[in-house]
């Protein structure tokens, strides 16, 4: 065996190792540091993929629950009011994504919704007591949806929130982080035109 000495203030030290190294098995030890150390940065690559995975999963639910807050906020409701009374008034929804439209009769309903990005145009019939709100849908057989006996200001302030609706849906604007009442408002400053009536 070899004597290692190693010098202290002292004076020196015999020192014993333990065990005597083949070349092959200083090999072998400095393979498996490397297996080791590539383990190692194979676990961080699992790591970082686990956590952009994760990432990835909470942006999704995010957008989900974005998607389901504006699939269910009903910006506006306004009926028909016919004289002299309305047994069956139809009703109009704005949502944020979709108008809806239901149609009431006797023993039955009609429900239509058009997609915001489906709608070409929107038109507005005003006469003495009453108006009229005229659809014109991209996708609908008929290529346009007529409501009656609508008030003329809440026609008009239907039209108004469907408009600028339109613009947020077209510039592809967010609309999920606004409140009710901040989104109606900003609707209103977007699409403020004259309208003669």
């Amino acid at each position: 065996m070899l004597n290692i000495k190693n010098k202290n203030q002292k004076g020196s030290e015999k020192v014993w190792p333990e065990k005597l190294y083949t070349q092959q098995e200083v090999d072998n030890l400095l393979e498996e540091k490397n297996l080791e150390g590539s383990r190692s940065s194979l676990g961080r690559e699992i790591n970082e993929e686990a956590r952009t995975a994760d990432r990835q999963q909470r942006l999704e639910d995010s957008n989900v629950a974005d998607l389901v807050k504006k699939s269910n906020r009903i910006l506006v409701s306004i009926s028909t009011h016919a004289l002299p009374f309305d047994f069956f008034p139809n009703t109009i929804n704005v949502e944020e994504g979709r108008v809806t439209i239901i149609t009431r009769h006797f023993l039955s309903s009609e429900v239509h919704s058009v997609d915001l990005r489906n709608i070409s145009n929107i038109f507005i019939n005003t006469s003495f007591l009453r108006s009229q709100l005229v659809i014109i849908s991209k996708t609908f057989e008929e290529n346009e949806i007529r409501i009656r006996s609508l008030r003329t200001k809440e026609a008009v302030f239907a039209r108004r929130i469907i408009e600028g609706l339109r613009v947020f849906e077209n510039k592809q604007i967010d609309t999920s982080g606004y409140t009710k009442a901040e989104l109606i408002t900003k609707l209103e400053e977007l699409s403020k035109t004259e309208i003669v009536t």
